[in-house]
């Protein structure tokens, strides 16, 4: 069973710069693009960054020049660094990635990680 693990959630203050972690664990076949999204409260959900297996980043424009998002493949982990945290950022971060059970397309789907919380006080 395939499972996203997020941890590095928490309350900060305005100006931190905390660091997400995700990690994949379980038996697959490989990893494609990793990502994190994050839900405000009473917003919908949205893509904060992705980077592909190669490693190539994108980023939202809310969070381009503050969120710097990274992976280490052989740790099949993602990471979200996060500075100059606005109380905007407050929201669940979620983990995302495409994972293949098997070489054919049709044993990859997309994984979710149950979300961290990121509270930033002013």
């Amino acid at each position: 069973q395939v499972q996203l693990v997020e941890s590095g959630g928490g309350l900060v203050q305005a100006g931190g710069s905390p660091r997400l972690s995700c990690a994949a664990s379980g038996s697959f076949f490989d990893i494609n693009d990793m990502g994190w999204y994050r839900q405000a409260p009473g917003k919908q959900r949205e893509l904060v960054a992705s980077i592909t297996s190669g490693g190539s980043p994108v980023y939202a424009d809310s969070v381009k020049g503050r969120f710097t998002i990274s992976r280490d493949n052989p740790k099949n982990t993602v990471y979200l660094q996060m500075s100059s945290l606005k109380p905007e950022d407050t929201a669940v971060y979620y983990c995302n990635a495409y994972i293949g059970l098997g070489w054919h397309p049709a044993r990859w789907s997309e994984y979710w990680g149950q979300g961290t919380l990121v509270t930033v006080s002013e």
